[in-house]
């Protein structure tokens, strides 16, 4: 009775401590919305307009800014917000304009693309998605948020959470790879990274992007037309957007895609009916970099025409296009748009700006202590180091080549070996590139004087010196080598000979992924493989260090190189975290999230497939009237969730609390997994579901849940999943969300090909 009672209490307490958070909660917007309203009543239409309006200050451009006074229209009022500025000094001078010399004394937004950390940089992400480790994602996400805050910034344009199955495009980089489950929960820790409670000097605004469907353009190509079912949407990739939503989002970017024919930036379905009705958004929409503008060669009309399909859409905010700017006010004295329509977008801004603390104090993000003390901090980077680490997939490792021990002569040679400007990767705008730490300087700190570490380049980045220097802008240039391959080549054989070991730090530069990075061949470049050929023909110990952004096609390299070591691009501390994987002070645990090919003509390949009418039974290559090729099979080179370490885990049998169910029953599903290495390490314990009869056509399987587990070495640890009838759910035909009865197959293991599995029965 005495525990009943405490219960009762706990539960009353709570209910009262809800209670309480929801009628602050509605003080709060009722607060805002009356301030709002009566600043809404001072402004002219051209105040309201310039709120829309998001210049670029020019600092760091991805195109053509078309405004290049920036101070005076600000003053004007024709501003609601700034990106590509970078310095608390800078952005305190505009500010100052913006509340002290513009009429009503609005403050700004400052935003920027701080996608993968600001001077303290983690891994690309796709490389930290790796990790499936989410409370370090997120703590990527905070440390971002406070350096970009202690440099005045309150926005950022991050995190991205396109779905992208075909490796070509260049922006996989940027994203967290393939499923829908892993990059919601990504999605979600990110966003609480940044934003926390959005009370802080050291919170700032995230921005989902880029929505919608981006990941999906034909042919890989970036910008490219993405054509897709409803249906499809809605299970595979629409759930990383709404995750980010659930999760409080302040802010959303759309994407230059069309969708159902109409450019996502005019999409009234996408942005009002979907995002605000279905999912119920209430932040502000911005436009991707000149989005507007471009829906004129989309073929959608001229600059007045689409601007104003964009705002009837649900566009809040005009990034760099000046479409708003220079024509809204026409349109309204035409009826194109209503003075609503440009209320409601104008308020939604000031309301963004409200939740920053902004008009309370307009210089809250502008501390000149914390410009000086919490940025790229030894702290952070150690932090970086660790995540970095963590980030890392060890794709093969025949005969225990790695780790390799800090003694004798190590060969560290390719064109990535000494390349600290590439360590950060793309998008990296706010990194001191140079500062980051190469491979060659990570080695040479680790073996101090226990080894020699012996450098050669080894061969130029391509063969081809345009594709060279398209590949490393933005200052990230390799420094091409003038002189013949194979002179190039042959100085490196003759180092590599004297070795005892040899890495080659081989791949793809930072910019040959990201953004109109997009490549139609994804192999390591041709000079690179002949050096790589060279180097193993010396018979000595050969460790490829891979550095890259999406994933290449290494069927060759899968073939005849003993060990592969993916490293990703790992950011500020890179070449100190790879040598703490190298050396074997860190057992690696990364997992990758996108699927590597065998080669490009198996794109797009990802795990959750669907079945055909003609399947190819399980490990055949080739059988006539089956859905196959004839000139290679239908399995990838590395499965969705691969990655090895140190150790071998092993994996008892799948037990089932039961295997007939009924309504809304909970599941428990265990594992063992036993540790059988020497090495101490952890590994993630994926769970994947397959719905064996549907109203529609499913999945061959579904992640559904996944752990990050620590095993010692000679140590078995159980994994333990609560299975419900959410994880069942999915969109039919009719687009409802909901779990239908039959037989399913629950999976678990360590990837997505190599799982135990049980089949169940659950009614409704």
């Amino acid at each position: 009775m005495k525990k009943k009672l405490q219960s009762l209490l706990i539960i009353a307490i709570a209910f009262i401590f809800s209670a309480q958070l929801d009628a602050q909660t509605k003080d709060n917007t009722t607060r805002m919305n009356v301030f709002i309203s009566s600043l809404m009543n001072k402004m002219t239409l051209e105040e309201k307009i310039g709120q829309m309006n998001l210049p670029s200050a020019g600092e760091f451009t991805t195109g053509t800014a078309t405004n290049s006074d920036i101070g005076n229209n600000v003053k004007k009022g024709n501003v609601g917000g700034l990106f590509n500025i970078k310095g608390i000094e800078k952005i305190k001078a505009i500010q100052k304009i913006s509340v002290e010399e513009s009429r009503l004394k609005i403050p700004l937004l400052f935003g920027m693309d701080v996608i993968h950390g600001y001077e303290t940089t983690f891994p690309i992400p796709l490389g930290i998605s790796a990790t499936w480790d989410m409370a370090a994602i997120e703590k990527s996400a905070r440390i971002a948020a406070i350096e970009a805050s202690a440099d005045g910034i309150n926005w950022t344009f991050s995190p991205m959470v396109d779905i992208s199955r075909d490796p070509r495009w260049g922006r996989v980089s940027e994203g967290n790879g393939e499923d829908p489950y892993l990059g919601s929960q990504i999605a979600k820790a990110m966003i609480k990274g940044y934003q926390g409670s959005l009370t802080k000097n050291n919170e700032i605004l995230a921005c989902v992007k880029h929505y919608a469907l981006y990941g999906a353009p034909e042919g890989g190509r970036d910008y490219n037309t993405v054509d897709m079912s409803h249906i499809r949407m809605y299970n595979e990739y629409f759930p990383p957007y709404k995750a980010a939503v659930d999760a409080g989002v302040g802010s959303v970017m759309a994407s230059f895609n069309e969708v159902d024919g109409i450019p996502a930036t005019a999409n009234k379905w996408l942005m009002t009916d979907v995002l605000r009705k279905q999912w119920g958004f209430k932040g502000f929409v911005v436009t991707d970099y000149t989005g507007i503008n471009e829906m004129i060669d989309h073929g959608m009309g001229d600059l007045q025409t689409v601007s104003a399909l964009a705002l009837k859409a649900g566009i809040d905010m005009d990034m760099v296009g000046e479409g708003f700017l220079k024509t809204l006010k026409k349109s309204l004295s035409e009826k194109k748009v209503t003075q609503a329509e440009i209320d409601l977008a104008c308020r939604r801004v000031l309301e963004a700006k409200y939740k920053l603390g902004l008009f309370e104090d307009p210089y809250k993000f502008l501390d000149a202590q914390r410009a000086k003390t919490e940025i790229y901090t030894s702290e952070h980077r150690q932090i970086a180091r660790q995540i970095a680490a963590q980030s890392f997939v060890l794709l093969k490792n025949k005969g225990n080549v790695l780790p390799i021990k800090k003694a004798g002569k190590i060969a560290l040679i390719g064109p990535l070996a000494d390349a600290a400007n590439n360590m950060a990767g793309t998008w990296s705008v706010a990194t001191v590139q140079n500062r980051s730490v190469s491979v060659l300087a990570g080695l040479k700190e680790a073996v101090g004087n226990k080894a020699e570490v012996l450098y050669a380049k080894g061969s130029n980045l391509t063969e081809n010196a345009t594709l060279e220097e398209n590949a490393t802008m933005f200052g990230k240039s390799l420094n091409r080598d003038p002189r013949p391959a194979a002179e190039i080549r042959q100085e490196a054989v003759k180092i590599a000979e004297q070795s005892d070991v040899i890495i080659a730090a081989l791949g793809e530069s930072a910019e040959m992924s990201g953004e109109a990075s997009s490549r139609s061949h994804i192999g390591i470049p041709m000079v690179q493989q002949q050096l790589l050929k060279e180097l193993l023909k010396t018979g000595k110990p050969v460790v490829l260090l891979l550095f890259t952004g999406r994933p290449l096609t290494l069927t060759w390299e899968d073939k005849n190189v003993p060990a592969i070591l993916n490293v990703w691009f790992a950011g500020s501390e890179a070449g100190n975290a790879i040598a703490d994987v190298v050396f074997g002070d860190v057992n690696p645990s990364g997992k990758i999230t996108m699927t590597f090919p065998q080669n490009i003509g198996q794109i797009p390949i990802y795990y959750a497939h669907k079945n055909t009418g003609r399947p190819l039974e399980e490990g055949k290559w080739f059988s006539k009237f089956r859905s196959n090729y004839l000139d290679v099979s239908n399995d990838p080179l590395y499965p969705f969730g691969y990655g090895l370490g140190y150790s071998a885990f092993e994996y008892g049998n799948l037990n089932l609390s039961q295997t007939t169910l009924k309504g809304n029953q909970t599941l428990k599903a265990t594992i063992s997994i036993t540790n059988k290495g020497k090495y101490d390490g952890a590994e993630v314990v994926q769970l994947y579901i397959r719905d064996k009869v549907g109203s529609v056509t499913r999945p061959v399987k579904e992640l559904k849940g996944f752990q990050k587990i620590w095993i010692k070495s000679g140590e078995t640890k159980t994994a333990t999943f609560n299975i419900t009838t959410n994880d069942l759910k999915f969109y039919n035909s009719d687009l409802k969300y909901d779990w239908e009865s039959g037989e399913f197959d629950i999976m678990i293991g360590a990837n997505s090909r190599d799982v135990k599995i049980q089949k169940i029965t659950w009614n409704k």
